[in-house]
């Protein structure tokens, strides 16, 4: 990567915290209650966009189209969450490396950060506050899980809130996606930009370095390493 301007998009589930099951939790009385429909299950979530496990789970109770219920619901699952945010502190924890990474990068003035994951803004919001992680992160130009079902979307429209906000857009040689799973790998490498995946959510190093990861990292513990990295 060259030297420049760095626009960090992380994932957020397993690459900068583990949640503990909090967003299962709301689910749960979320669904019922937009659809009047008993709770069976959730559809299996790492690395998909919340409107992918969304259609998914709402046709494993036998609606098929989800689109209807889909602002309501992701409405009121916000809510659910934030009510059980305290949970996330007792429930959750921090990644290695990860704080300090997030507060090193901050003190470099060519480095934006923000997000791209799966979560609903509110979510992802509610995640990195209950951790203090938010103060370092532009969620004003991330991509999130209402954009799109296909992952890679949510890298193109971030790409484009952060043209309209700086007024220029990234080179891709200027951005860098950081996940745990293959598809934050792919989301990158369809969008041109480089791929830096974390072994530290169910996707193995070597699955990742399948997947066409530029880097691979088992975690973010060597913290100097890798900000050298994300920064350039």
């Amino acid at each position: 990567m060259s030297r420049g301007t760095r626009l960090v998009m992380w994932d957020v589930d397993h690459t900068l915290l583990a949640a503990g099951g909090v967003a299962q939790l709301a689910y749960a009385p979320a669904f019922t209650a937009v659809t009047g429909v008993a709770w069976r299950e959730m559809a299996f979530s790492a690395g998909r966009t919340d409107r992918d496990i969304a259609a998914e789970t709402f046709a494993m109770h036998g609606i098929d189209d989800c689109e209807p219920h889909l602002d309501a619901f992701f409405t009121v699952f916000a809510a659910e969450f934030a009510a059980r945010r305290e949970l996330l502190v007792t429930h959750g924890h921090v990644l290695p490396g990860v704080r300090e990474v997030l507060s090193a990068l901050g003190t470099r003035p060519h480095v934006v950060q923000t997000l791209v994951t799966g979560n609903i803004r509110p979510v992802a919001v509610d995640k990195l506050a209950a951790f203090d992680l938010a103060v370092h992160v532009d969620f004003d130009i991330g991509g999130y899980g209402t954009d799109d079902l296909v992952r890679a979307t949510l890298v193109r429209r971030s790409l484009e809130r952060a043209a309209a906000k700086h007024g220029r857009a990234f080179e891709p040689s200027e951005v860098v996606v950081v996940g745990d799973t293959a598809y934050d790998v792919t989301a990158a490498l369809a969008n041109g930009v480089t791929a830096v995946a974390v072994a530290t959510g169910g996707t193995s190093a070597e699955a990742l370095a399948a997947a066409g990861a530029h880097f691979v990292l088992d975690d973010l513990s060597d913290v100097d390493a890798v900000v050298t990295l994300l920064a350039g």
